[in-house]
């Protein structure tokens, strides 16, 4: 077989890459469902006959644009960790994202997707994407050097989790500012990551908050729609938003698609109705962190050992943004605008936690986007934290990263 051209093999690698690049836009922007071979040639001119050429299947171009999204992260974590300690290695890797998202701001294409919908591709397709993801862990891991116990070896996976979890939310949350101010907020983000929140190190003494109308009611007998929530937002978490189907929903509560039908009239309004439950439970939390006694430190961490407890232990976690990418553009812009309200509530403790002296003068806006990621990953982290005997100190390693910073005991 007559081997290929230079100028011809050129040509179809940069064609390939424009599909892919073009996916990965359409999926950041309406999710896995919605991204259509037709879409993806309609926005680089193509016909969808000349898409199929590259990929016959949306399904290969959609693991493609993962599988390159992925090693993209690994090849940025790699290069942070040639840096010569800890917080210089934390510092290249943010800056290499807020660099990345920079050029992609002045028009560059750059290819950075969305991972929430990994879990629900076929098991052939997902296994080897999340071998992939999994050594791009261990190599974030790697920042924190060998640990010297498992206490240690806890703290280092914990941290590496939310490092990635935090560059992987930074799209979101960046388009509030300029890229003119990224330098800065990028040195913000690092001095939060770096050396914690509270005023006094290691500072964590979280209180129990009053009342408990966010945690799932045991003793009270199930209601219908209650279930479907709760159903729908563990699939989401666990399967995001195109594995966790109507069939799946139902089948895990043991009803018919028409008992769905009866209460919802489309998936898409039960997911509105997750993240409304989920906000307004997280909302409750807040608004009781307000009310006990003490610093605003004090509030704050006893407000995220809640909201974590939530993650890690509850029978019905928050949702997370997973199912984010899927919405159409209404409900997307309804989704971000909470959320965004629920961080400046926690920017409004760290306000005033620096005006009583609890907190150290850290940049507020960052930090509350830091905390919301770090909450919204924490479902994540379950299985991880449900090893740990003492459910307690699972949460207070997972937080350390706040109370302590990530370069903590390694620095």
């Amino acid at each position: 077989m007559m081997a290929r051209k230079p100028d011809v093999t050129k040509k179809f690698g940069e064609k390939r890459a424009a599909i892919v690049h073009a996916a990965s836009v359409l999926i950041n922007e309406a999710g896995v469902r919605a991204t259509t071979l037709t879409k993806v040639a309609r926005a680089i001119g193509l016909n969808a006959t000349s898409v199929t050429y590259y990929f016959p299947r949306k399904d290969q171009l959609i693991v493609t644009v993962y599988g390159e999204t992925i090693s993209l992260l690994g090849d940025i974590a790699r290069e942070a960790l040639e840096e010569p300690d800890v917080e210089a290695r934390i510092a290249r890797f943010v800056g290499l994202h807020v660099a990345l998202r920079t050029r992609i701001r002045k028009g560059e294409r750059g290819l950075i997707t969305a991972l929430s919908e990994i879990r629900s591709l076929d098991q052939e397709h997902q296994d080897p994407l999340l071998v992939g993801y999994r050594e791009v862990v261990d190599t974030v891991r790697a920042f924190f050097g060998e640990p010297a116990d498992e206490a240690e070896r806890a703290r280092n996976s914990v941290r590496a989790h939310i490092l990635i979890e935090t560059m992987l939310w930074w799209p979101v949350w960046s388009l509030r500012y300029s890229y003119l101010d990224f330098p800065r907020v990028e040195r913000k983000i690092v001095e939060i990551l770096c050396g914690g929140i509270p005023a006094t190190p290691g500072e964590w003494r979280p209180e129990p908050l009053p009342g408990g109308g966010w945690r799932s009611e045991h003793d009270a007998a199930p209601q219908p729609n209650g279930e479907f929530l709760r159903a729908a937002t563990m699939l989401i978490n666990e399967r995001g938003y195109r594995g966790a189907s109507i069939n799946r929903i139902a089948e895990s509560l043991n009803v018919t698609k028409g008992s769905f039908y009866h209460h919802h009239d489309a998936k898409d309004d039960l997911v509105m109705d997750c993240f409304q439950r989920s906000f307004d439970r997280l909302s409750r939390a807040q608004m009781a962190g307000l009310d006990i006694a003490g610093s605003h430190w004090t509030k704050l961490s006893s407000v995220l050992a809640e909201l974590v407890d939530i993650q890690f232990f509850d029978t019905m976690p928050l949702l997370r943004t997973t199912a984010l990418q899927a919405l159409d553009s209404a409900g997307k812009a309804d989704v971000v605008m909470r959320s965004n309200r629920l961080a400046r509530r926690f920017a409004g403790f760290l306000i005033d936690g620096v005006a009583d002296g609890s907190v150290r003068p850290v940049d507020p806006l960052v930090a509350s986007q830091l905390i919301m990621s770090t909450l919204n990953g924490a479902y994540e982290a379950r299985r991880w934290a449900a090893r740990f005997e003492d459910r307690d100190d699972a949460i207070r390693t997972y937080l350390s990263v706040f109370f302590e910073g990530m370069v903590g005991r390694n620095g």
